[in-house]
């Protein structure tokens, strides 16, 4: 992997709390896109199957991210293709698949584990740390379907899903996307699919909930609001002058 894969090391899994939080554009989040945000609110995650912090992403703090989100807003995940080869390719193809599949956090997990090694989503996993020897079970589509032929989905079904038009637009969108939205690192996460979240400033996993939230339900809302109300208070001043005008 070329691409520096990072994670706010100090997240941590604290209890949630009330708090003000100011959020500034620059540092705890930048605009990616000069396009009006979805039509929905959502946040889509950015990782790699072979990111060890997003394996730590995946089992430590995903599932009180998304117990954090406010009711309405959706959550996607999409593959990078820092790798740039075929097999990145291959991993690549083998997300869209679970997409469709009503086992997706089993099988993303069985993915993370074949790639990383089962203990790779416990703490912050080094693959260079000495004595470490896991190889990846996963060198080609062979292996790939080996790992979902465990939950139902044999060899000729997997090869249709994962050669789809739908698959292959999939693949075309999420490389499309990581370069508008300059991902980076991963796991990074892309709010309304204008805002990206800078993990480096977000210290509890309440702040980046809060973070998220705002960023999907209130920033566009509320600068909408504010040009609402700049334009209603322009036309009052212009009635007072018309009325001022004809009282002289």
């Amino acid at each position: 992997m070329h691409k520096r894969l990072t994670l706010a090391a100090t997240l941590a899994a604290l209890p949630f709390c009330g708090f003000a939080a100011d959020f500034v554009e620059g540092k705890h989040y930048v605009q990616v896109s000069d396009q009006a945000p979805s039509k929905s609110p959502k946040v889509t995650e950015f990782f790699s199957f072979y990111c060890h912090n997003c394996f730590n992403m995946e089992v430590m703090y995903l599932p009180a991210i998304k117990q954090g989100l406010k009711e309405g807003i959706s959550f996607d995940t999409k593959h990078v293709d820092f790798m740039n080869s075929d097999i990145g390719t291959e991993v690549m193809r083998a997300l869209a698949v679970i997409h469709g599949s009503d086992k997706q956090g089993e099988l993303t997990h069985a993915m993370f584990a074949a790639i990383q090694g089962a203990d790779g989503g416990q703490g912050h996993h080094d693959h260079s740390a000495p004595g470490h020897s896991h190889e990846p079970e996963i060198n080609s589509r062979d292996d790939i379907k080996a790992v979902f032929a465990k939950f139902g989905i044999d060899g000729a079904t997997y090869d249709k899903l994962a050669d789809s038009k739908e698959t292959d637009a999939k693949l075309a969108l999420w490389r499309q996307q990581q370069q508008a939205f300059e991902v980076q690192s991963v796991p990074s996460f892309v709010v309304n699919d204008k805002y990206r979240v800078n993990l480096q400033e977000i210290r509890t996993l309440e702040e980046l909930s809060a973070l998220i939230n705002y960023l999907a339900t209130e920033k566009d809302a509320a600068e909408d609001k504010g040009g609402s109300l700049g334009w209603a208070v322009l036309a009052m001043l212009a009635l007072a002058a018309m009325g001022r005008r004809r009282l002289v």
